[in-house]
């Protein structure tokens, strides 16, 4: 089962845990620096916050698969979509290891489909972007 994904970057990283943790009524099951995640199941949703964003505000969309098959199908219907699709496999991001398809909606939201394989120490170690020079979402690679 996949689990819908959002990313909203903040300026203000402890007074937003404390606010989606108030909404959700559960804290953060990850909390960094600057990033924060909720795991939740009712809705089934990977909710992320970070200081990482360009600018505060709606970074990225995704689905998170469970399973390799699961995302290769997220791939396979992406790529007859008519957009661009990037792949990045073995991606390090948001304290995560994944295997990842990119791309961009009709309205320039970008959208992140990903099969978490392991957590890592380091926010975006691979695709790190300064944020001045970043045009896309968080640890999404350079716009084609």
């Amino acid at each position: 089962m996949k689990r819908f994904h959002v990313h909203v970057a903040v300026r203000d990283l402890q007074q937003s845990i404390r606010f989606y943790s108030s909404l959700f009524g559960t804290a953060p099951s990850v909390t960094k620096d600057d990033y924060a995640k909720w795991m939740l199941d009712d809705p089934r949703v990977n909710f992320a916050i970070s200081t990482r964003g360009a600018r505060a505000g709606l970074d990225h969309l995704g689905l998170q698969a469970e399973t390799d098959a699961e995302l290769e199908e997220i791939g396979s219907r992406l790529a007859q979509a008519d957009v661009s699709l990037t792949p990045q496999k073995g991606a390090a991001c948001c304290y995560a290891k994944s295997d990842k398809y990119w791309t961009i909606d009709p309205q320039g939201i970008a959208w992140e489909s990903f099969h978490t394989l392991d957590s890592v120490p380091v926010y975006g170690s691979d695709t790190a972007i300064k944020a001045e020079e970043r045009k896309a979402a968080c640890c999404a690679p350079a716009p084609m």
